[in-house]
């Protein structure tokens, strides 16, 4: 059965059934500000995506559907054909002699800086003296239409000389060649509590990077205004640094630039600052020629231009107990991180958090390497270095139980946080909210783990070819950012004489439900239908310096601060309300359209016109900041997360053995979302970020040749998951109880958490692996037929 289930009191329910059905009823949160509200309520109900319509019928605009203005031109790049090397020259004149070229863009022509406004300072706009990797982008062809661009950035000559280029991050660590300096965080002493362990493994991992691979590729569109003022239009997912770019590559104000985003087609972490290098390169070709300028990679160009997944090396030595309870670690983690710092640093900080996954470590030493290579310079992707963290650990404690013929899902068990003691994660924050214990053992329970383990062995003891295996792993994710100035959000509400609302914050929406989820947060402020509020685009003209869309934040922050600036539109009614009733104005109260005191009740659109003439204010601001966070940056340690989300996962899996080929055959997934403001929006997240992630760890493989070309550039040797790929059985429920913390409607965030539910996938890939051969089983992840040959036959 395809069961896409969900709790609910009066037992499980399909969302497809009944897509409007209310979530599991949750007692009310103390405190008025975590905005719990009745059932009957906007949010905590199923309403379809805002755009859901417009999108189906092919009416939503994305940015290369805008109408152009007039004199508009097309830009494409001149690539480096060199992973590394001295540039010496560009002869353009091949592709200037090209029908429709107008001019080509090159480092000569930036205004401003010549480095990119990143934070460690060391992008060039354009390649110049230097070539880092094969498709750095050089400059740009400019021309009439966008074929004739592109076919004349082909005609570019390149002059460069070869130097040696480091293309594997073991190359990178031999070499010292590092973007950012080592890190290394230590708790107990290591070292003494391996001497002292029972048993000891050692081991080593590799893992790879990942294409963002979202539907709507790169784009910016750059229109000049009045006084050397500038329109942006840009698919991204930080306007407010696509705004500080694009001023510091122009040398003027940030104020002069404008930056507007109404929806992406997919980002996952992407376009945080990738998209930032498009509306950079399309500012400095509209500066040039004084006119508007469109740049679109087309999907072979974003491979090669753009970042990745940072591809992770490990070295690792445990010990543990008879019981596989963990009583020293010693972990190497070293980040392919390209030839840019990028966003590497708090990535590969973020993974050194989420090492502990979900168990407690006691006497663990973490060093933490950032590698330059020559390729693409990677950045954020969906999880931002925390699957990366993860999937070691569970690496670790699954080679523990096959060691010790033990049950890995004990040995999970068994090194699980607790409650009021082994409570600390090794970078010193206590763990509050823990519901690992009664969360893993509800699935085991519901997912019939332990049958199904007994009823594959006896299979595979029959079937000589084919193999199965089964894994339950959990999910610990910290939500917040890490660098706690993004922890902020702004955001505009508007009440409109006709009673409709508007409402505009600094997210982005790339089709996550994010303007959905706040539409449904401010009706319920107010008392209105979720139809009589409108998300507008994101800009930074309205709300500046915002935070990017990323972090699994967005809801978190954003919906927060669009539910403050309409309970300051509601305090208002309200003391106006109360005034023409002689009543306090906690005693008026607003829902199902109207508004309430104890003399009777008004429609919204009524008491809205009274207040209007009555010279109300009726639109406001909201402003939060996350609370209680803090960490010490220089040595890893305080609370860099409000709080965890947490999860699990039960996946059953076949391989060939003679093939390598392998088959996900059914997935069980209970997560926590807290109280749900969306429950069907939540499950697709869910449903979107495993499959992701099971892509990430069984098929989709980056592969760099020996000149450090990029080999797997488009769909056709790039494989990600596919409709055929998805198992049949593929159950997803949410826990029942809201979040412990003050969250904005008791919810907790879902964007990156379930990607790292698809690590059971590989775990039971190996439990299959383990089935046809003895000895130790090593993996390495994406999980191809190839890769599972090699383990089959390595031991």
């Amino acid at each position: 059965m395809n069961a896409r289930e969900r709790n609910h009191d009066e037992g499980p329910v399909s969302r497809a059934d009944n897509p409007t059905v209310p979530l599991l009823p949750v007692p009310p949160v103390a405190a008025p500000a975590a905005g719990s509200k009745p059932a009957h309520g906007a949010a905590g109900r199923s309403h379809k995506h805002e755009s859901a319509r417009a999108q189906v019928a092919g009416a939503a605009t994305y940015v290369d559907d805008m109408r152009e203005a007039r004199g508009t031109l097309y830009a494409a790049p001149i690539l480096s054909t060199v992973a590394h090397g001295r540039l010496l020259g560009v002869d353009a004149t091949a592709a200037l002699a090209m029908p429709g070229v107008r001019d080509v863009i090159l480092a000569r022509d930036i205004p401003g800086d010549p480095l990119l406004a990143t934070f460690v300072h060391d992008e060039p706009v354009f390649a110049t003296g230097t070539v880092e990797h094969i498709g750095q982008v050089i400059g740009l062809v400019v021309a009439g239409s966008v074929m004739e661009a592109r076919r004349a950035a082909r005609k570019v000559q390149l002059n460069i000389e070869e130097l040696p280029a480091i293309l594997k991050v073991r190359d990178a660590l031999k070499a010292e060649s590092y973007v950012l300096p080592p890190v290394f965080v230590k708790r107990g002493d290591a070292a003494k509590a391996l001497k002292a362990a029972r048993h000891i493994l050692s081991g080593q991992l590799e893992v790879g990077g990942q294409e963002h691979f979202y539907l709507e590729g790169q784009v910016a569109y750059v229109v000049p205004q009045e006084q050397n003022q500038w329109l942006v239009y840009s698919s991204t997912q930080h306007p407010g640094e696509v705004q500080h770019w694009v001023s510091h590559a122009l040398g003027i104000d940030n104020h002069a630039v404008r930056v507007e985003c109404r929806r992406m087609g997919g980002g996952f972490g992407g376009k945080e600052t990738q998209a930032g290098h498009l509306a950079v390169w399309a500012a400095i070709a509209a500066n040039k020629l004084k006119c508007p300028i469109k740049l679109r990679l087309d999907r072979d160009d974003d491979f090669m231009v753009t970042g990745k997944r940072h591809p992770f090396a490990y070295d690792y030595t445990v010990g543990f107990d008879d019981t596989g309870r963990l009583t020293g670690l010693k972990l190497m983690m070293a980040a392919n991180c390209g030839f840019s710092a990028d966003l590497s640093g708090p990535v590969a900080d973020r993974a050194i958090f989420h090492t502990d996954n979900a168990y407690f470590l006691e006497d663990v030493e973490i060093a933490s390497y950032r590698c330059k290579t020559n390729t693409q310079s990677h950045t954020a992707f969906r999880g931002f270095g925390g699957p990366q963290g993860v999937v070691l650990i569970e690496t670790i404690l699954g080679d523990i139980g096959r060691h010790l013929g033990l049950d890995p899902l004990d040995v999970r068990k068994r090194n699980l946080y607790g409650i009021e003691e082994r409570n600390v994660t090794h970078y010193q924050m206590k763990v509050e909210d823990n519901i690992l214990d009664p969360l893993l053992s509800k699935l085991e329970l519901s997912a019939q783990y332990r049958s199904r383990r007994e009823a594959i062995s006896a299979w595979n003891a029959k079937s000589p070819v084919i193999k199965r295996g089964i894994a339950i792993t959990p999910v610990k994710f910290g939500i917040s950012f890490t660098a706690t100035l993004f922890n902020q959000a702004g955001a505009l509400v508007h009440v409109y004489t006709d009673g409709s609302v508007q409402v505009n914050h600094g997210g982005t929406e790339m089709g996550q439900g994010l303007n959905t989820k706040v539409a449904q947060v401010v009706a319920d402020e107010l008392g209105v239908a979720f139809e009589d509020v409108l998300a507008t685009a994101s800009d930074t003209s309205k709300i500046p310096n915002a935070s990017a869309t990323a972090a699994s934040a967005g809801t978190d922050l954003n919906a927060r601060a669009a539910q403050y600036a309409a309970r300051n539109v509601k305090n208002n009614l309200a003391q106006f309300v109360a005034g023409l009733d002689g009543c306090g104005a906690g005693a008026v109260s607003f829902a199902g359209g109207a508004i309430s005191s104890p003399k009777g009740s008004r429609p919204f659109p009524e008491v809205v016109r009274m207040a209007y003439a009555n010279r109300i204010q009726l639109w406001s601001d909201g402003f939060y900041r996350t609370p209680k966070i803090h960490y010490d940056k220089t040595t890893l340690t305080g609370r860099p997360f409000y709080y965890f989300a947490y999860g699990a996962a039960c996946s059953e899996v076949a391989i060939d053995t003679l093939t390598g080929e392998s088959r996900v055959l059914k997935v069980d997934i209970l997560h926590d979302v807290g109280t749900s403001i969306n429950p069907a929006i939540d499950i697709g997240q869910i449903e979107g970020g495993f499959v992701q992630g099971m892509g990430w760890l069984t098929t989709e493989q980056l592969v760099w040749n020996d000149k450090g070309l990029l080999t797997t550039h488009a769909p056709s040797t790039y494989k990600i998951p596919a409709a055929g790929d998805i198992p049949e059985h593929f159950k997803i429920e949410l826990w029942p109880e809201p979040n412990r913390e003050d969250n904005v409607f008791g919810s907790k965030a879902v964007g990156e958490p379930p990607f790292m539910l698809a690590i059971s996938v590989l775990e039971a890939l190996k439990e299959a692996v383990a089935a046809a051969r003895d000895g130790t089983v090593r993996l390495d992840a994406p999980a191809t037929a190839e890769n599972v040959l090699k383990a089959l036959r390595n031991s």
